[in-house]
């Protein structure tokens, strides 16, 4: 807990200034508040004596003190409220910054086994809470520490006897709440899992929407949810059974903190060691120093908030990329695109059995090479390690004779173009995702990009033509539209070293040859390797290689395996 503090704490450190007059219009704001009491008690004990002339006087004084003290008040409550407030967003924000760029650190390997849904809780709700914390926190612990220590001084000023009797239950308020504090920060944790399994469910949802409706299974869907939000209400209803324990236990104590003072005023009162003005006052200041263990009691649940908010900040800020760059990396440049394999195996994280077995391949500079197999054979695995979404477990891939893991990864994928099955368009426009290819490139590139990979006529019949909104993922868009732009993208790229995974199995005929036709002008010249689903579609490649379990089993040109009558032969007469 102690490291955890001291990093929330550092998130004060570009803004130092602000919260340092935040804390100085706190405790001007908490003077004030002390002060306006004895001012007023000056008044009622001085007018009795004075004439109607000097008591008026008097009053007009005061009350123009009065006046500006509030008017102080006022600038010092402003300050603390708004500047104080854009502090903590800008706080929130550095934060989400911070994990957000984390998250694009990550690799695949965290991703496969993480819920969109739970990352986007630790990036919204949960910095909310936090930030909440790190403005308030502070200003209310200054604000109550110094009314409590303000009101002790005057309470003790007007009786020792009264005082004793006020502060004789406070060990034993705090023993009550550190104990439900523990309670409550545990239920608090659960909360924030809870809330993430529900984003998760809701994400999950959406994003299926399209399935849930064609199979007509809504109420399946509102049963799964109703799963999650009685798993939450469940949590919620723990974390409130202990927050109303901490509240009531805390309230009740103030109350007998009053009666004591009432009664041992009373029992005082009759030996004469208080008298009733003494008594009568020291009543009204017992709640100057109620109000702030008030305050303090909302801060203990804000901080149980906020805190286990941290707690899960930082443990997915502390997740170290397990693919990231070596400090000597070097940029790779001047790619020919010789790829080489040396005595690589692989296998997941969750994985007791290796994927991948000592592969040995050697793809010369422009050369066009598919890959084909059983499903489950490694082949996507394969060309995954190529770009280091994942790394080897044993071996080397080399690119020109470097080895992948010596290069960074920015300049390696900088020279990879994949065009896969499953596209992905972002929200936004055609323009939008053609440019991702290469962001700052010319509307004259783009279409020129779009051309090559035979989208231009498309895009230009659609009703604002490159700045067509495609919707979430593209839905207004073609399976064969979707994968032109893609390919589109690639093209924008330029990249010296293509990866096709089963870039047109999921289409038509008449999209398949118009994508087939895209791409393979844009594997002209580039070293090119193809994962291939139907077989007619990679009957020209230069090498066939056949991947199973066994590693590469077979290799060669398309006349060639199927003179051999193997495994390829085999998958060529149930594929093609």
């Amino acid at each position: 807990m102690k490291d955890n503090l001291k990093r929330m704490i550092s998130y004060y450190r570009p803004y130092l200034g602000t919260f340092f007059l935040d804390m100085v219009f706190a405790i001007v704001a908490s003077g004030i508040a002390l002060a306006i009491p004895p001012i007023v008690g000056d008044i009622t004990s001085e007018i009795p004596n004075m004439t109607s002339e000097e008591g008026l006087k008097k009053i007009l004084t005061v009350g123009g003190i009065l006046i500006v003290l509030v008017i102080i008040q006022f600038i010092a409550n402003y300050y603390i409220s708004y500047v104080g407030h854009v502090m903590g967003a800008k706080m929130e924000y550095d934060m989400r910054a911070e994990i957000f760029a984390h998250y694009q650190k990550l690799s695949f390997s965290f991703y496969d086994d993480q819920k969109v849904g739970q990352l986007m809780s630790r990036i919204t709700s949960d910095l909310f809470e936090i930030t909440e914390l790190l403005h308030h926190g502070p200003e209310n612990i200054v604000t109550s520490l110094i009314k409590i220590i303000g009101s002790f001084i005057i309470l003790i000023n007007i009786s020792g006897y009264l005082t004793l009797a006020a502060f004789i239950l406070l060990p034993f308020m705090f023993v009550f709440a550190y104990f439900l504090n523990k309670r409550m920060r545990r239920a608090f944790k659960e909360n924030r899992v809870k809330i993430a399994e529900i984003n998760t469910q809701i994400e999950d949802n959406l994003s299926g929407i399209r399935v849930v409706k064609s199979f007509a299974n809504e109420a399946i869907e509102n049963e799964k949810f109703k799963v999650g939000n009685d798993g939450f209400l469940k949590a919620k209803k723990a974390s409130y059974l202990n927050m109303g324990i901490f509240h009531s236990g805390m309230t009740a104590f103030t109350f007998l903190i009053n009666i004591l003072v009432i009664i041992a005023g009373g029992i005082l009162m009759t030996k004469g060691l208080v008298q009733i003005p003494e008594f009568v006052t020291f009543l009204l200041y017992i709640n100057v120093f109620t109000e702030p263990v008030r305050v303090l009691i909302d801060f203990t649940e804000q901080f149980q908030n906020g805190y286990t908010g941290f707690e899960r900040f930082v443990e997915m800020i502390s997740i170290v990329p397990d693919i990231q760059d070596k400090e000597d990396a070097a940029e790779l440049t001047d790619v020919k695109g010789d790829i080489s394999f040396e005595d690589v195996s692989f296998k997941y994280k969750d994985g007791a059995h290796r994927v991948l077995r000592h592969i040995n391949l050697d793809v010369p500079a422009g050369s066009y090479v598919a890959l084909v197999g059983s499903s489950g054979g490694g082949k996507t695995t394969l060309c995954s390690l190529i770009p280091r979404f994942y790394d080897v477990t044993n071996g080397s891939i080399k690119i020109d004779g470097k080895d992948i893991r010596d290069i960074t990864l920015k300049s390696l994928r900088n020279n990879i173009g994949i065009v896969q099955q499953d596209v992905y368009m972002f929200a936004g426009t055609i323009y939008d995702n053609i440019s991702y290819g290469r962001p700052g490139a010319s509307k004259e590139e783009i279409i020129e990009a779009a051309k090559l990979a035979n989208a231009h006529d498309f895009i230009m019949d659609l009703p604002q033509g490159y700045d067509t909104d495609i919707g979430q993922r593209g839905v207004k868009l073609s399976g064969g539209q979707k994968q032109r732009i893609s390919i589109a993208r690639v093209f924008l790229k330029n990249p010296p070293i293509l990866i096709f995974d089963e870039a047109t199995s999921a289409l038509d005929n008449e999209s398949e040859n118009i994508v087939k036709e895209s791409l393979e002008r844009l594997a002209k010249d580039r070293t090119t390797l193809v994962i291939a689903h139907r077989l007619s579609t990679i009957r020209n490649a230069e090498r066939i290689l056949v991947l199973t379990e066994k590693g590469i089993e077979e290799s060669g040109t398309h006349d060639e395996l199927m003179r051999n009558n193997g495994v390829y032969a085999s998958l060529y007469r149930f594929n093609a």
